[in-house]
């Protein structure tokens, strides 16, 4: 088969077909200091189009002053390249996140490893020491997802050939048991917020369903007293790291809903922003909240979420439900809404679920029982037509 060659332009690199059909690009990285001659590497592909993505990718990197010769890089420089050049499309807290767990587990562990000498096995290792130290299952899943993804980058970019995080077993999470707070004691519940100083917050997460970060982001702008709703679009969310700071970020899957609450729960929140502008009038000067949240201090600063979380352990201990967690009045509140009769595409939408698939299997407990309850009316119907 006749080959082919195609040159870019100066100093990107060139392109040829090998005698076997595949595609080969090759481009300089450097200069040899004792010869001066060029050191050139290559990269392979099925098609033309396949290696000429490879060579910008390389050459880019060689402009952006990160490449580093595949064969003597480590897992912990791969990462670090990774974390800092490939992240572009991911949130800030999500690349925190895998910031994170690439410094605290993943480079002490295995950072010195070249990357081409990288095994599942080594991995493996990593995963079950992990567990043994006390990781969680889901959090050894998440080190896996990071990972995986920067050695999948690795493999498009040909600095691997396959990717050793395929060949690993992950721990199995096992579906925790949901904790609501029983119905009969929902009053009992309502009395002991209604003078507490936090009593707003939980009253109006308990009917709502609001994740913690959404109701103390819950800002001024997203309260339409005139149609009844409420718009979330954004959460609190802190910084990792000592100092960190909060602020306001976009939703986990971006996708703001609006909710129609009880009119009780606006009724109530209008009295919060009475009592707001009250402690501002008090304030004076001290007065600050730059991010117009509803919930704030005395002097308008936001609530600290292990403030409000174990604040509401003491009263949840106090009435006799000790296991019952903040977020679990979400759960509360998706299994009143559909033991009253909400359909489960509504229930999906007010808790901001992807899919009401996923509704289904957080609750499928609660429509199974549903379902018995609605085949025992049909049989007293029908026991009642017989008579």
């Amino acid at each position: 088969m006749p080959r082919k060659t195609t040159r870019n332009p100066s100093g990107s690199g060139t392109i040829r077909q090998r005698r076997d059909g595949t595609w080969e690009a090759r481009y300089t990285v450097g200069r040899d200091p004792g010869t001066g001659r060029q050191i050139q590497k290559s990269v392979y592909g099925k098609t033309k189009a396949e290696v000429a993505q490879k060579l910008r990718r390389a050459t880019a990197e060689l402009d952006a002053g990160v490449y580093m010769e595949p064969s003597r890089m480590t897992l912990g420089a791969w990462l670090d390249v990774w974390h800092g050049e490939y992240l572009g499309s991911v949130k800030s807290s999500t690349a925190a996140q895998y910031g994170y767990l690439i410094r605290v587990h993943l480079k002490p562990a295995l950072g010195a490893v070249k990357l081409s000498a990288l095994t599942a096995p080594m991995l493996q290792t990593l995963y079950n020491d992990s567990l043994r130290q006390g990781l969680s299952p889901k959090s050894v899943r998440n080190l896996h997802g990071v990972v995986h993804k920067a050695l999948s980058q690795a493999v498009k970019l040909g600095y691997i050939r396959a990717n050793p995080c395929l060949a690993c077993e992950l721990p199995r999470v096992e579906k925790k048991e949901m904790q609501t707070i029983p119905p009969e004691r929902i009053g009992e519940f309502m009395a002991a917020i209604r003078q507490d100083e936090y009593g707003p917050v939980y009253y109006v997460d308990l009917f709502t369903g609001l994740r913690q970060g959404e109701i103390l982001g819950l800002t001024w702008d997203s309260v339409d007293f005139t149609r009844g709703t409420l718009t979330i679009s954004r959460q609190l969310q802190k910084e990792r790291g000592r100092g960190g700071q909060c602020r306001l970020v976009s939703l986990k899957n971006d996708k703001s809903r609006i909710l129609t609450p009880a009119p009780s729960v606006m009724e109530l929140l209008r009295g919060v922003q009475r009592q707001q502008k009250e402690n501002r009038l008090k304030a004076g000067s001290a007065w600050s909240n730059p991010m117009n949240l509803v919930f704030t201090g005395p002097l308008g600063g936001h609530l600290s979420s292990v403030t409000v979380y174990n604040h509401f352990k003491r009263i949840a201990q106090a009435l006799g439900f000790p296991q019952v967690r903040f977020h679990d009045m979400r759960h509360t509140f998706a299994a009143l809404s559909l033991q009253n009769g909400d359909d489960i595409k509504t229930v999906s939408e007010n808790l901001g679920h992807a899919t009401t698939a996923f509704t289904l299997d957080v609750y499928g407990h609660v429509t199974e029982q549903m379902r018995k309850e609605s085949a025992s009316r049909m049989q007293a119907f029908i026991d009642q037509a017989k008579a």
